[in-house]
C-alpha cells in the first residue's frame, strides 16, 4: 500500500499549480495515498488476451464523404454580419 505524506501532497499541489491550504494537505496526501492503492488494485487484475476497448456498448462512427465544399449556406451566414462586402465579412483596419 503506497502512503502519500503531507510535504509530497504539497509537491504534487505546487506542480499542478493548485493551491492548497495547509490545513488541508494531510486530507489531499490522504487522499493521493487512496488513489494509488486502488491504482495497485487494479494492477493486480489479470487483463492477458482481453482486447482494448473504446466504449462499452459496441458502436460505429457516422462516416460521410471528406469533400470540401462552400456550406451552401453563405448568404444565411453574412445575413448575421453587420457589415458584409462582395461575400465576405467587413472588419475595421487594425493595423497602423
Amino acid at each position: 500500500m503506497s502512503q502519500i505524506d503531507t510535504e509530497t501532497a504539497r509537491r504534487v499541489a505546487h506542480l499542478a499549480r493548485i493551491r492548497v491550504e495547509e490545513a488541508a494537505l494531510p486530507a489531499l496526501a490522504q487522499e493521493l495515498s487512496n488513489i494509488l492503492t486502488f491504482m495497485e488494485q487494479l494492477n493486480e487484475v489479470d487483463v492477458e488476451g482481453v482486447e482494448p476497448m473504446t466504449s462499452v456498448t459496441p458502436m460505429r462512427l457516422k462516416r460521410r464523404d471528406d469533400a470540401v465544399t462552400d456550406g451552401s449556406i453563405q448568404t444565411k451566414v453574412l445575413a448575421n454580419a453587420p457589415d458584409a462586402r462582395e461575400g465576405f465579412f467587413a472588419v475595421p483596419k487594425v493595423v497602423e
